[in-house]
């Protein structure tokens, strides 16, 4: 990423150059170097390398306050002559914008430099390594690997840098018609034997959905949610219940814990934890963020996500770049995890829930499908796969009265998207043993 940061200190002087007295610019680089490789029946089918730069920009007069975005090329006086009439057009929007009564950023400059050590692996040798493991599965899904970096600029005199990698692997492993396991590794320390463990397992897996399926009917039972089950749950969470503008506006699914006092179990701690992620420590208008917020500890609300435009609407700082998670952690119970399935006892492990969604907001309640790979465990032995069920819960049962327990491991869990950006995003979560939980054909 050197070639990047120069890049990035080039365009932070030529801003300074392009800027009119009385204005102000503040600048954000994003740079990614990765490789994408998609996997189709254990067989490379796919493969690339993507290498990508862009500049956004938000120029400011005032209160008024124009943006733009420009993607970067090899050609620098190109690149400087496109930056140019980006300014220009930003500087003509200013004309006709309006005062923004919410327009907030840094003005006391606090540079930073964060460069993080990735222990990439080589893409080829990787790949390789997967396909040995998985010889004789019918593997289906993605790789991704690389480094990537972000920067911000103003015209005020402050400067940040972050520069971090990391590998997402995430396919499935599928059996007779359409049932399938999936298997997600994700990190920044390439580890065979760790990818062995976990092929290893999904194959036991699939070994379990072959065997004759066991029907259930609606009721409620106790629940082992792994880890992933338990991201697409606080993945709805995240989105919605923890921003600062949802509180004050009561337009938050956690609306009983503010008004009611509702609490949660006291083994629930919920954070923010900007450290243990892979975003950046600055935003996109040059606030630092804290290490971690805690939005709920031992069971009751405490703090909210505040974007810029909550800061200044409601006198408060900035603690993040938007009003939703990046970077959850749900701090780890003591189970051990190996003795989960006795734990469970008699009743359903759910690897995975698929299409959550809030079936009734004021009660925070959530519903999602089993899907694929989820299993009737009697005697603390899975024993059969159950057919595709739907979840329906409220959180106030599912971490509240109903929660009997959190492991104490707990699984680093990368969103895999890749529109447009590799995600950032990521969840570091344990598993839950859960009693009395809702299920619906």
């Amino acid at each position: 990423m050197v070639e990047a940061r120069e890049s990035f200190d080039r365009l932070m002087d030529e801003l300074e150059g392009l800027c009119h007295p009385g204005e102000v610019f503040l600048a954000s680089f994003l740079g990614e170097d990765s490789d994408f490789v998609r996997l189709n029946h254990n067989r490379v089918r796919q493969a690339g390398h993507v290498v990508q730069r862009e500049c956004r920009v938000s120029l400011i007069r005032g209160r008024r306050e124009a943006q733009g975005a420009l993607s970067l090329g090899a050609d620098r006086s190109s690149d400087a002559e496109r930056l140019g009439a980006l300014i220009e057009r930003l500087r003509t929007q200013l004309t006709v914008a309006g005062d923004d009564p919410h327009l907030l950023y840094a003005t006391e400059p606090h540079s930073t430099a964060e460069v993080r050590t990735a222990d990439e692996p080589d893409s080829r040798a990787a790949i390789t390594t997967v396909m040995e493991l998985g010889e004789g599965l019918d593997l289906v899904g993605l790789f991704a690997n690389g480094s990537f970096c972000r920067g911000f600029g103003n015209s005020l005199g402050q400067g940040n840098w972050y520069a971090n990698g990391g590998f997402n692997l995430d396919i499935s492993a599928h059996g007779d018609g359409a049932r399938a396991v999936k298997c997600l590794y994700a990190g920044q320390s390439w580890d065979p034997a760790a990818l062995g463990h976990r092929i290893a397992e999904l194959r036991d897996r699939l070994a379990a959905l072959a065997r004759e399926g066991r029907a259930l009917t609606p009721g409620r039972y106790r629940v082992y949610l792994s880890p992933y089950a338990l991201g697409e749950v606080l993945g709805l969470l995240g989105m919605s219940a923890f921003g600062m503008r949802s509180h004050k506006t009561l337009h938050t699914p956690l609306l009983k814990m503010i008004r009611e006092g509702r609490r949660l179990h006291p083994g629930i701690t919920v954070l923010e934890a900007h450290r243990e992620g892979y975003t950046p420590a600055f935003t996109s208008a040059g606030f630092i963020k804290p290490e971690q917020v805690v939005l709920i500890e031992a069971g009751e609300l405490r703090d909210c996500l505040v974007d810029r435009r909550s800061a200044a609407e409601y006198g408060v700082t900035p603690n993040a770049e938007v009003e939703g998670t990046r970077s959850l952690a749900l701090a780890a119970g003591d189970l051990p995890e190996r003795e989960m399935l006795a734990r469970l006892d008699t009743g359903i492990y759910v690897d995975h829930l698929w299409y959550g969604n809030f079936s009734d907001w004021n009660e925070c309640r959530i519903t999602a499908t089993t899907r694929y790979a989820s299993f009737w465990v009697e005697d603390g032995e899975i024993t059969a796969p159950i057919p595709t069920m739907r979840l329906d819960e409220s959180i106030y049962h599912l971490l509240g009265d109903g929660l009997m327990g959190l492991t104490r491991e707990r699984e680093s869990i990368v969103d895999p998207g890749t529109y447009e950006w590799r995600s950032l995003s990521s969840q570091h979560l344990p598993g839950a043993l859960v009693d009395g939980v809702g299920f619906a054909m």
